[in-house]
């Protein structure tokens, strides 16, 4: 008899160890949760999406004539995010700055989303969220037409100086060939190109499609896309901080809509005059040994 009454002593206790661990493992998921709703909800409570942008980046962010005012802001970059906003019925601003800034800036909570034209990789993936991928690409030179700045192979960058951003990926593809890297901050295309047509810079290495506009813009320029060197094809999305799973569940979202009903597309082609949204095809050059 005793030993009956302490086996039912010993399953009682063990039932209520059992309550008390699924009751942690509940506050648990819960705090999981929290953390990774309370970006969205601030949104929600706000009722406003902020996404940092340069302002200085043709075609993804720029102005639309010489005021410097938020409604002469666009680019596809911005025209992408103003249509997730309104998919979430949200109201949208723009934070302006250097792309040197936008990433801390998600981090401090000064911005939710930064939106110009940023490259996924492994490493940034490590320490933050990103969408779904809204532009594919991948990587050219800016050089002088007259002589390619000297510069036919990727090895050839050894010695040569490049302007760029002091974070950017294509800065990194300059360094690791051995070029000097001169930045400039949140400078305006028409600086980069042209120090490569004075001869201050010798290249820059940049996104296709951005080095595309970037040249047709300045035609008195002695500068052309390089006509051999495609390199490192890439992905561009709208980062967030990391653990905002919520958030970026519905930005992904509204970017998988506005891909089936042919948005990305049409906005890619006004920017690019080519359906940048859709993955690319061709032979690239892989790079190998970047810590990206």
């Amino acid at each position: 008899m005793k030993q009956i009454k302490l086996l039912l002593v010993l399953f009682v206790v063990v039932l209520i160890l059992s309550a008390c661990n699924n009751a942690g493992d509940d506050d648990n998921s819960s705090d999981e949760e929290d953390e990774t709703d309370s970006k969205w909800a601030e949104i929600q409570e706000a009722g406003e999406l902020v996404v940092g942008t340069s302002g200085t980046l043709l075609a993804a962010s720029y102005y639309d004539g010489e005021e410097e005012s938020e409604d002469q802001l666009t680019g596809y970059d911005v025209e992408v995010m103003r249509e997730v906003a309104e998919r979430l019925d949200l109201d949208i601003s723009f934070e302006i700055m250097g792309i040197d800034s936008m990433l801390p800036a998600i981090n401090s909570g000064r911005i939710d989303i930064a939106a110009n034209d940023i490259e996924v990789t492994d490493k940034r993936l490590e320490e933050f969220n990103f969408s779904d991928p809204y532009k594919y690409s991948y990587s050219t030179m800016v050089v002088r037409e007259e002589d390619n700045s000297g510069i036919e192979s990727l090895e050839d960058l050894e010695g040569k100086k490049a302007g760029g951003g002091a974070t950017t990926i294509y800065s990194q593809i300059a360094e690791h060939f051995g070029a000097e890297v001169i930045t400039y901050g949140n400078a305006p295309n028409e600086a980069y190109l042209r120090d490569v047509n004075n001869g201050r810079t010798d290249v820059v290495v940049n996104d296709y499609y951005l080095s595309k506009f970037g040249v047709a813009g300045f035609p008195d320029f002695d500068i052309h896309l390089h006509p051999e060197l495609k390199f490192h094809p890439n992905e561009q999305a709208a980062v967030m901080l990391k653990g905002a799973d919520k958030l970026t569940e519905q930005v992904n979202n509204a970017l998988a809509e506005m891909r089936e009903d042919g948005t990305l597309t049409e906005l890619a082609e006004t920017f690019y005059d080519e359906d940048a949204s859709q993955e690319l095809e061709g032979d690239f050059i892989e790079i190998e040994g970047l810590d990206l």
